[in-house]
């Protein structure tokens, strides 16, 4: 076991060439044999905290992974972003452990009948953080902002259906008809479909209209972006600054709803794959992810004084089809790079007994997966070269295959993340084998974004977010939401109509008939599905991370372990 140990520190401080990397995890045979439980695992020996973790009395440290800086919930386009904003902004309705709905902000909501009409009562008493009321016109304000004909933010407020949006929107409505302020914490929000999601769309964070909407006009959204930088939150921690490339810092809201949280200040520290369990071990972060796999566990295990958390995400990770390359529309194409590319070994070498290969845009956890029936496109080179052949794409003499005098040539876009460290060399030998030349280019993650925006490439590499319903799992696919100019009609119907009933039992089976025909027409290759490893000093007490609330959760519950 020493060897593998030593190895480990080698990996774990130092970035090794992708290959040398997947060379370097397959043969960590030995520690294969064991895998932690999913919950919580003590530490065993608290006094091991490091001393520079015992000099912080009252202030938390958390690891972040290359923030961009916009923080406002609804107009960041960086995941980490939305992890900022999470720390300053509380939701109306938020979700339990178990995804359930909980009041944050609101203290009840209640549904009509025929599921088309949501009252949301505030609880008393609440202000932002400089103190001004939080008030039931805000949450108009903000439902309002949403259906802005300038709004490009990440939020799609459409499959709320709120009756009057489509109509501002488009400029023949003054304001939004089904927003009907009752008092100052009563808000009677009326749509005109019912939808699995709205709940959720309609009781995200709160913004205040006093600060953001002061210079506001419907299709002007300058002013409110001039505040990204400075925002006004209501949730556990003040935002105080944020150095690019270091840190964010925080301070505790004293008039936050459930009191100021135990810990004076907050930080996220920046780290990466490269540096994070170093920072870590020295007691200069006291909570950070780590890539859910055995050898991880373990060295986390000697340090003695991390308290492990293992649980299962909800997220998957995929490569993206830029379906505006000629050769990409073709689903035989698709086809053939998912069966050309072995994802188990993938898997195996990144995990190691804690992922599963994803045959659907889904967590296994989630009631909506299917357990049967899915085509679990399994390795098969043979299949693979059938498909391409019958497309037209036939070997060269240089062994690359050529069509209409042009070769397959698929540019591929990664960040430095361990997963795309193995997929490179990977997907480069096992492509290769089937004529294909890969093209890797390793950017940061804003980067990748904005390539990716533009159009600038074949295959990228992505990961969702947390999906707290099946629908954010197949959002991207809808055609008028595409960034990549996937277009299915029948997808767009099946997702629409499962979205439209709040009946799981009659969701299923929709969603079921969904990953059949995307599984057809695939507009991404799926790789898998993880757990999620993540380890908190023992200096601290409280964190209780889960797939649904992260870290962010747990902060008001944070505190100095006695």
């Amino acid at each position: 076991m020493s060897g593998i140990k030593n190895k480990l520190n080698k990996l774990l401080r130092y970035r090794l060439t992708p290959l040398a990397l997947v060379c370097a995890l397959g043969l960590s045979t030995a520690a294969q044999a064991e895998t932690l439980a999913e919950g919580i695992t003590p530490a065993s020996d608290a006094a091991r905290v490091p001393a520079a973790a015992k000099l912080r009395k009252d202030t938390v440290v958390a690891g972040i992974s290359e923030p961009q800086g916009i923080f406002n919930p609804y107009l960041f386009t960086n995941g980490w972003d939305e992890n900022v904003t999470d720390v300053i902004f509380s939701r109306l309705i938020g979700l339990d452990s178990q995804g359930k709905p909980e009041g944050r902000l609101a203290e009840s909501w209640q549904v009509s009948p025929d599921n088309l009409t949501y009252t949301i009562k505030l609880r008393p008493n609440l202000v932002y953080s400089d103190g001004s009321p939080l008030k039931a016109d805000d949450i108009a304000f903000t439902l309002t902002l949403l259906h802005d004909p300038a709004y490009d933010g990440d939020t799609d407020i459409t499959p709320a259906h709120i009756q009057g949006g489509a109509e501002y929107k488009n400029g023949t409505a003054a304001g939004i008809s089904g927003l009907k302020v009752i008092d100052d914490r009563t808000i009677q929000i009326v749509t005109t479909q019912p939808g699995a999601t709205t709940l959720q769309l309609i009781g995200g964070p709160v913004l205040s209209r006093a600060y953001y909407g002061k210079d506001y006009q419907r299709g002007k959204l300058d002013g409110v972006r001039a505040l990204n930088g400075k925002p006004l939150g209501n949730g556990p921690y003040i935002y105080d600054k944020y150095v690019p490339g270091q840190e964010i810092r925080f301070h505790a809201n004293p008039n936050f709803y459930l009191g100021p949280p135990p810990m004076a200040r907050f930080i996220y520290r920046v780290t990466n794959p490269a540096t994070n369990f170093q920072l870590f071990q020295t007691g200069e972060t006291d909570y950070d992810a780590f890539t859910a796999k055995p050898d991880d566990i373990e060295q986390l295990k000697l340090l003695g004084f991390a308290n492990i958390n293992l649980y299962s995400s909800s997220d998957y990770s995929r490569v993206d089809f830029n379906l505006r390359r000629p050769a990409l529309q073709d689903k035989r194409v698709r086809q053939a790079l998912i069966y050309g590319l072995d994802r188990q070994k993938l898997i195996a070498v990144v995990y190691q007994g804690y992922g599963k290969v994803a045959n659907q845009p889904i967590s296994p956890i989630s009631w909506a997966y299917d357990a049967n029936g899915i085509n679990p496109y399994a390795y098969d080179l043979d299949k693979a070269k059938k498909l391409l052949d019958e497309a037209g794409w036939q070997v060269g003499a240089d062994g690359i295959r050529q069509k209409d005098g042009k070769k397959l040539e698929l540019t591929l876009l990664v960040t430095k993340k361990l997963i795309n460290d193995a997929l490179v060399p990977i997907a480069k030998d096992n492509y290769r084998r089937l004529g294909v030349v890969l093209k890797p280019q390793v950017l940061d993650f804003n980067a990748l974004l904005a390539q990716r925006k533009a159009g600038n490439y074949d295959l990228a590499s992505l990961s969702t977010s947390t999906l707290n319903d099946p629908h954010d799992g197949v959002r991207d696919f809808i055609s008028r939401e595409s960034e990549t100019g996937y277009h299915n009609p029948q997808v767009d119907a099946l997702i629409a109509k499962a979205n439209a009933t709040l009946d799981i039992a009659q969701r299923k089976p929709l969603y079921h008939q969904l990953y059949q025909v995307l599984a057809d027409d695939p507009p991404v290759i799926l790789l898998g599905n993880r757990e999620i490893l993540s380890a908190s000093s023992a200096r601290v007490t409280g964190f209780k991370p889960d797939i649904y609330n992260g870290l962010v959760g747990s902060l008001p519950n944070v505190k100095p372990a006695p």
